[in-house]
């Protein structure tokens, strides 16, 4: 039985309305070059602040794919 390697990578994805966007923002643009992405998992969540407000989300993620040689 043969068994699968998968590579993980960290993303940060931004967005100006929620951390589920952000989320949402990493994986596709990760997704337009890497293949067969499987697992995503969120390690950290910030917000960046001017003035007093919230103005963007980060959500900071580690993603696998699969490796084929």
């Amino acid at each position: 039985m043969a068994g699968s390697t998968y590579k993980i990578i960290e993303l940060v994805g931004t967005s100006d309305q929620s951390w589920e966007e952000a989320a949402k923002t990493a994986i596709s643009t990760a997704g337009e070059s890497l293949k067969d992405l499987r697992i995503a998992e969120v390690t950290k969540l910030d917000v960046t602040i001017e003035n007093g407000q919230v103005t963007s989300f980060r959500t900071r993620l580690n993603v696998s794919f699969k490796y084929v040689k």
